[in-house]
């Protein structure tokens, strides 16, 4: 304590912390300030009462005396922020030089600890500005992970740390598995040493990891069975990159649990990540041998967006195309496909399954599958986002269509609420361009058809409760939903009003289209029906001609159509093609594969 300081406390100038405080404050030390930023303590004049710091964006700035006392914090000369006062230039350039050192001088001026969030904050705007520092971070924490002397953290949330020992790649590796306390941070910390196994010199280090990986497991496999899969995806990728390691006996396999989870295989393959997701489905022929192929396609017809694309891939590389694609066409055709494999078909549009895809009923099912979706709290815009932005893929999908057809596919998407109406227009205004005499169905000038629709009392009693669910629930609980969400201000930037308004529109068109086939339909009990010849209420058995195979279908009202059971509407191709024909007539109708010569072997009367 200077002579100075301790005349100002003799006069009641300073207290006595304050007096020890100044006393660390001589001039040419580094100070911070929250306010200020960082700079140098340049004098102290102890007649006026002042000290006098050069900031770095403020020269010659002046404090009482106590209160600099109070606020400034006295920094070593290595400390990051007397870097970058003394020589910003040569902080600059170290960065670019050498990031990981950059890093430990910032680690070593936090106390030895820090996170992403206050290592950034030390850095910008100063050393680089925002859009510049997030490029040198990527490069920084690459050198971070091969830097013995930086521990880096696993997750966000946890801080960066300066060694006092250098720790080797590989240690700090199997230093972080064996730290892991939940099944999900061990997961993360086998994914990190993963993807660096060519650092592993001596696989012998790796036998209590793979013993690890088997308990936790067999632990997991029963309550957490998707995190027990990517726990056997890693093993088998260690005992691969080192084959002088090996499985036990005992040891699980992916394939004997997807055995075990058969009728569970869609979500719990949706539960991966696409990384390990890629890996285990490739065990799904040893898991189901000869009948995997059916696994695989139901899996594809039920998957979410990561599954479908895995599971086709699987079928096409290993052969099953054919199988594949009379299960897509079928599903296309009675439109039971979801979303997610309409999406897949369109973007492989022009590939093995293009005769499938490249038709007018692709887009009559894409169209159905989303407004099945609509209203799914986390619903899948892949589809209605392609649609729009992938200018050829609704012409390419009408391009066989006949005039019918086209009409047709028109309408839908006219009617369809999955769209906004300047969305629609672009869609409608695509196809008109191509087929200009189709803009008479736009502009209504065509005679709209009003065909009486024959459907079953169970089916119209079904879509009168939907039609009252709609009016006396869902739109009113929309109209509250419009209420609150524009007390929330500015409509011009308001999600929850936006969202509400399009919500509005897409219960609209349900009720016009649920009012509207209400007036059409007519209901009926199916008692009339002789069973002479195939009409609806009949149960027909066809054969095929090429190869003798039997069908049954059972020919009911336009809403009572149900695949597992296969009922079919009579407004479906096949219906439309067996109607009028009796026992020993002979027609060409549409099956699994296409158009084929069928001759109808019995009808009876319908079991209800």
């Amino acid at each position: 304590m200077t002579e100075d300081i301790k005349n100002a406390i003799e006069a009641g100038k300073l207290s006595d912390a304050a007096g020890a405080a100044l006393g660390k404050l001589t001039p040419g030390t580094y100070v911070q300030h929250k306010s200020w930023g960082y700079g140098v303590i340049a004098s102290h004049d102890f007649l006026l009462g002042n000290t006098v710091i050069d900031f770095r964006n403020k020269k010659g700035h002046p404090m009482k005396l106590d209160y600099a006392a109070e606020s400034l914090v006295p920094l070593t000369p290595d400390h990051i922020a007397a870097r970058k006062y003394r020589d910003m230039d040569g902080v600059r350039k170290m960065a670019q030089t050498d990031p990981s050192q950059v890093i430990r001088i910032v680690l070593a001026s936090l106390g030895g600890r820090a996170s992403q969030e206050q290592l950034t904050s030390q850095l910008v705007p100063d050393v680089f500005a925002e859009p510049a520092f997030k490029k040198w971070w990527e490069i920084a924490k690459r050198a971070l992970k091969a830097d013995p002397l930086v521990g880096v953290p696993q997750k966000k949330t946890e801080h960066f740390l300066l060694r006092e020992e250098a720790l080797s790649q590989t240690d700090e590796l199997l230093t972080g598995f064996r730290n892991a306390r939940t099944l999900k941070d061990q997961i993360l910390a086998l994914d990190n040493l993963t993807k660096a196994l060519l650092a592993f010199t001596d696989a012998s280090v790796l036998v209590p990891v793979l013993s690890a990986i088997e308990d936790a497991a067999k632990k997991a496999v029963k309550l957490q069975t998707a995190e027990a899969i990517q726990l056997i995806v890693v093993r088998d990728e260690i005992v691969s990159k080192f084959p002088t390691l090996s499985k036990g006996a005992d040891s699980l396999t992916i394939a004997g649990i997807f055995r075990d989870e058969e009728t569970k295989l869609s979500t719990l393959l949706g539960d991966l990540p696409v990384s390990k997701l890629k890996k285990a489905i490739l065990s799904l022929p040893e898991a189901f041998s000869d009948h995997w192929a059916p696994k695989a396609i139901s899996i594809f017809m039920r998957g979410n967006s990561k599954v479908v694309p895995e599971s086709a891939r699987l079928l096409v590389e290993n052969g099953k195309t054919d199988e594949f694609g009379v299960a897509l066409d079928r599903a296309i055709r009675d439109q039971s496909i979801t979303a997610e494999g309409v999406h897949w078909l369109c973007e492989e549009r022009n590939g093995v399954f293009k005769e499938v895809a490249l038709t007018p009923r692709t887009l009559s099912a894409a169209l159905g599958a989303m407004e099945r979706d609509q209203f799914k709290e986390k619903r899948d815009r892949r589809l209605h986002d392609l649609l729009m932005n992938d200018k050829a893929l609704i012409l390419d999908l009408i391009e066989t269509a006949e005039a019918d057809e086209l009409r047709e596919a028109m309408r839908k998407l006219i009617m369809t609420p999955i769209f906004e109406e300047l969305n629609k227009r672009s869609l409608l205004g695509r196809i008109v361009r191509v087929y200009p005499e189709l803009e008479d169905v736009i502009t209504g000038r065509e005679e709209a058809p009003k065909t009486e629709l024959i459907v079953s009392w169970e089916s119209l009693e079904r879509r009168k409760g939907e039609l009252e669910v709609l009016v006396n629930k869902k739109i009113p609980q929309n109209r509250q939903d419009i209420q609150i969400a524009r007390d929330y201000g500015d409509l011009r930037e308001n999600f929850e009003y936006k969202s509400a308004k399009e919500q509005q529109r897409v219960l609209t068109r349900q009720k016009i289209e649920l009012e509207r086939d209400l007036a059409r339909a007519r209901g009926t009990d199916f008692r009339d029906v002789k069973a002479e010849v195939v009409e609806i209420g009949t149960t027909v058995v066809i054969k095929r001609m090429k190869d003798g195979v039997q069908e049954t279908y059972t020919v009911l009202g336009a809403w009572d159509t149900d695949p597992d059971k296969h009922i079919i509407s009579y407004l479906s191709q096949m219906a439309q093609a067996l109607i009028g024909k009796k026992p020993g007539d002979r027609v060409s109708a549409p099956t699994e594969t296409g158009e084929h010569e069928v001759e109808v072997v019995s009808v009876v009367v319908a079991v209800r």
